[in-house]
C-alpha cells in the first residue's frame, strides 16, 4: 500500500465541471503570457490587408526552417494536408505502398488512402509507442515507395534504423512530426532527417495556431518548389496549371500568430520536460513506478511531450475515477487504425498488431501543458495512487 494514502492536497469527490479543477490543456494561460505580442501581430496583418500567403507566411517558413534545421519549409492548410502534399510531391500513385504504424491519428493513413495507395502497417514498440523498425524489412515489397515513421507524442522514432533500411531499398522517408516540433534525434531536428517532414499547428500542438495550419520541411530544393506549386492548385503562375494540385495555403493571420509563439517555444518545451520529470518523481514517491508504464526515451532522443501518455491497468475504470475527482484525461488512441471501418478494405484483423492493440486498452494521457502548476500534478498522481490503493 502507498505511504501517501493521505495527502495534504484535498481532492474534491464530485462530478463538477473539469474546468473548475484541472484543465487538460489551458490555452488561456498560454495566451495571457503573450497577449500583447499576439494582438500586435494580428493588427499588423489587418493593416496590411494581405491575408493569403505573402510576407508573413514567407517569414514563418524561414523561421521554422531555421528552428528545426531544414533548408526549406513550405506552409500549408493543416498537418493532414502536409502529409498529403508530401506524398503527392514524391509522386505516390494508386497501388503504391507506404509503410507506417496503426497506432496514430487517422490522417496518417488517410493521406495515403486519398491517393489510392495502400497502407502497409507494422507494429509498434510497447515502450515508446513508435514504429518497430525491426519489422520494416519484412513489410517491404516491390511496390513499396515510402516509409512514414510517426514521432508520436513528441518522441522521435528510431531514425537511424529507419533511414538505413530506407536507403538500402531506395525508399522515401516522410516524417510525421505533427506532434513533435523541437524534438531531436541525435541532435538533429525531426523533420530534417528524412525526405520530407510534416508538422501540424492545430491549437493543441506545442506550437499551435488560432485555427488549422501545417508545414512541410525538406532539404531538397526541387521538392520544395514542387510543394509550393501543389499547394496552390498546381499552378506556378496564375491560371497556368502544371500539376494536379490542391488548395492548401496557410493564411497570414495564422503565420503572424505562429511567429510570435515560435519565439516562446523553447521555453514552453523546457517547461513541458520539467513537468514530465516531476511526474516521474511523483510516481516514484507514491510507489507507482512498478505498476504503471511511464514514458521512456531511446538514447539520442529529445522528447518534447506533446502528450504525457502512460500505460495503466484498469484504464477505463481509472479514467472514470479521475474524471469524478475533477481530473481530465484523454485516450490517444482508443483503437488502432487497422480495425477502423474506414480502413477495413486493407484486410487486416484483430491480432495482426498485438502491441498496438494492447496499447489502445492501456494508454492514458495526463495534463502536461507548460503552465501546469506543481500542486495540480501532485493532485493527479495522488488521485491515481488512491485508485490503486490496496492492490498488491
Amino acid at each position: 500500500m502507498s505511504t501517501h494514502a493521505s495527502t495534504q492536497f484535498e481532492l474534491p469527490i464530485s462530478t463538477q465541471s473539469l474546468s473548475e479543477f484541472i484543465p487538460f490543456l489551458d490555452l488561456k494561460a498560454q495566451f495571457a503570457e503573450i497577449r500583447d505580442e499576439v494582438f500586435e501581430a494580428v493588427a499588423r496583418v489587418l493593416e496590411s490587408q494581405h491575408f493569403i500567403l505573402g510576407p508573413e507566411v514567407e517569414a514563418l517558413e524561414r523561421e521554422v526552417a531555421e528552428y528545426v534545421g531544414a533548408k526549406y519549409a513550405v506552409g500549408c492548410g493543416s498537418g493532414s494536408d502536409a502529409l498529403l502534399l508530401s506524398l503527392m510531391a514524391i509522386g505516390i500513385e494508386p497501388d503504391d505502398e507506404v509503410i507506417t504504424s496503426p497506432f496514430t491519428f487517422g490522417a496518417t493513413t488517410g493521406s495515403i488512402a486519398r491517393l489510392k495507395a495502400r497502407t502497409v502497417f507494422v507494429d509498434i514498440h510497447r515502450d515508446t509507442f513508435n514504429i518497430d523498425e525491426r519489422q520494416l524489412e519484412a513489410a517491404i515489397t516491390p511496390r513499396c515507395r515510402a516509409i512514414m515513421p510517426i514521432h508520436l507524442f513528441g518522441l522521435p522514432a528510431n531514425m537511424d534504423a529507419v533511414l538505413e533500411i530506407a536507403h538500402k531499398h531506395r525508399l522515401a522517408v516522410i516524417e510525421d512530426a505533427a506532434q513533435a516540433i523541437g524534438a531531436r534525434w541525435n541532435q538533429r531536428g525531426v523533420g530534417t532527417l528524412g525526405t520530407l517532414g510534416c508538422f501540424s499547428f492545430f491549437p493543441s500542438k506545442n506550437l499551435g495556431g488560432a485555427g488549422d495550419g501545417g508545414l512541410i520541411t525538406t532539404n531538397d530544393p526541387e521538392l520544395a518548389q514542387r510543394l509550393r506549386i501543389l499547394r496552390v492548385h498546381g499552378a506556378r503562375r496564375k491560371y497556368q496549371y502544371e500539376l494536379l494540385g490542391i488548395n492548401s495555403r496557410i493564411d497570414a493571420l495564422q503565420a503572424a500568430i505562429l511567429r510570435v509563439k515560435l519565439r516562446h517555444l523553447n521555453d514552453w518545451t523546457q517547461r513541458r520536460r520539467r513537468n514530465a520529470e516531476r511526474y516521474r518523481e511523483l510516481f516514484a514517491e507514491y510507489e507507482l513506478t512498478k505498476k504503471l508504464g511511464l514514458p521512456c526515451s531511446e538514447e539520442g532522443s529529445f522528447h518534447v511531450y506533446n502528450q504525457y501518455s502512460i500505460r495503466v491497468p484498469r484504464r477505463d475504470e481509472l479514467q472514470v475515477y479521475l474524471r469524478d475527482h475533477g481530473i481530465p484525461t484523454e485516450i490517444y488512441y482508443p483503437s488502432p487504425l487497422h480495425v477502423e471501418p474506414a480502413f477495413a478494405y486493407l484486410g487486416y484483423r484483430n491480432g495482426d498488431f498485438p502491441n498496438a492493440e494492447v496499447t489502445c486498452h492501456e494508454v492514458l494521457s495526463l495534463p502536461i501543458y507548460p503552465e501546469l502548476p506543481p500542486d495540480q500534478q501532485r493532485a493527479v498522481v495522488a488521485t491515481i495512487s488512491r485508485f490503486y490503493e490496496g492492490e498488491a
